[in-house]
């Protein structure tokens, strides 16, 4: 029987040095970027309570949470698989704030499966999110600080799709429905399976006006999709109205930093519903069919913490950004490693410690050690002199 020892569990991987490179590029890339916008870094715990992992997210993370029982407290823990509910115990536990708070964090998270745009269950998620502001604003902030990152992993022609989960949680609510019809009209909603939907609304005996709108919103996508709501969508009670304007604000607030950007309205697209409270949005780029960012608002998310507060974020995966803009080489006239001897001279050792400072590469030669094809230079004693030399590339 063959060794296969050295396979990795389907959708995990192990990263290389020439991505792992990339990979950590980006990552003091981003984090330097979200500083500057005034987002502390929070670096929360792989492993949690799962209830805390679960707070606030209903059963949309349950069964993507690897759960394994403490040997300690006897109480179930799980992997964490999205860290938003553990920057929302920080905010809520850890800070006194009454001013907005801008967090952010990075890390990998695990999930049983995968719906990430790389196929990864083990991303490394990127987000960041604002608590103690419930306005356009912030919704528009970290909306712009999304397709910043996106710009700084090198991808610069995405667009956005916006949605509001008030939109149908308003209608549901206008047409009576329990929860078993609410969820069972959302998942054929996700589906946009017009037949379905329509099947729906007459077992459930809605009346006509509220039916026509509910099978309206699959058809309620596109840049002109908020004119032609304004129609579909004219019965609707005050709810479903505050939800439109909200989302018209978010866009005409967000085109006025930056008027060249592509939205995209879709109110069938409800990502998170059992835990989002206002407008949801999502990052694409042309022919590519899976999101590349998420966010949107969930206040009150940190109330099971004792300190309910407007939150509103996003997250991404920073090796699916780097997969899909195939990278972050360093400039092609970055100088090569350089090669030292294995010696002890003193003044040797201070030209390498000079050339480490400065941000070179230096590679000490052990004995035996065949000539590296990556070194551009090697130092050399000349004339008494530790001096940098070009280094012979070996023959094929």
């Amino acid at each position: 029987m063959n060794d296969e020892r050295w396979l990795l569990p389907a959708g995990i991987d192990e990263v290389l040095p020439s991505e792992a490179a990339e990979l950590e590029r980006l990552r003091r890339a981003l984090l330097d970027l979200y500083a500057t916008w005034g987002y502390e870094l929070v670096i929360p715990p792989f492993i949690d309570y799962l209830e805390s992992l679960l707070t606030g997210t209903g059963h949309d993370l349950d069964l993507k949470t690897f759960k394994l029982t403490d040997q300690v407290s006897g109480r179930l823990l799980g992997v964490r698989a999205d860290m938003t509910p553990q920057v929302a115990r920080i905010d809520a536990h850890h800070f006194r704030r009454e001013a907005p708070n801008r967090l952010c964090y990075l890390g990998t998270v695990l999930q049983t499966r995968s719906d990430g745009f790389a196929g990864s269950r083990s991303p490394m998620q990127i987000g960041a999110e604002i608590y103690g502001h419930d306005g356009v604003e912030s919704d528009v902030e970290v909306l712009r600080l999304l397709l910043a990152t996106l710009r700084t992993a090198g991808i610069d022609n995405a667009y956005i799709d916006l949605g509001h989960v008030g939109v149908f949680r308003g209608l549901a609510r206008q047409a009576g429905l329990d929860r078993t019809q609410e969820m069972a009209l959302f998942e054929a909603l996700q589906r946009k399976a017009g037949a379905e939907i329509e099947l729906l609304i007459g077992q459930f005996d809605l009346p006509a006006d509220i039916g026509a709108m509910l099978l309206g919103l699959a058809d309620l996508n596109g840049e002109d999709a908020l004119e032609r709501a304004r129609t579909v969508l004219s019965n609707a009670d005050a709810a479903v109205q505050a939800a439109l304007a909200r989302l018209q604000a978010v866009a005409n607030e967000t085109r006025r930093w930056q008027p060249e950007l592509p939205i995209h309205f879709d109110l069938a697209e409800l990502r998170g519903y059992t835990y989002k409270t206002g407008v949801v949005f999502a990052a694409f780029v042309p022919g590519w069919g899976l999101e590349i960012g998420r966010g949107g608002r969930y206040d009150d998310i940190g109330r099971v913490f004792g300190r309910a507060r407007p939150a509103v974020g996003f997250s991404s995966d920073v090796k699916g950004l780097i997969a899909l803009a195939n990278g972050a080489s360093p400039p092609a006239d970055a100088p090569g490693p350089v090669l030292a001897p294995w010696d002890v001279d003193p003044r040797l050792q201070a030209v390498v410690d000079a050339l480490r400072a400065g941000g070179r590469c230096v590679i000490r030669e052990l004995p035996g050690e065949a000539p590296s094809q990556t070194c551009s230079e090697r130092l050399e004693l000349v004339d008494g002199q530790w001096q940098l030399c070009p280094c012979a590339v070996p023959d094929a």
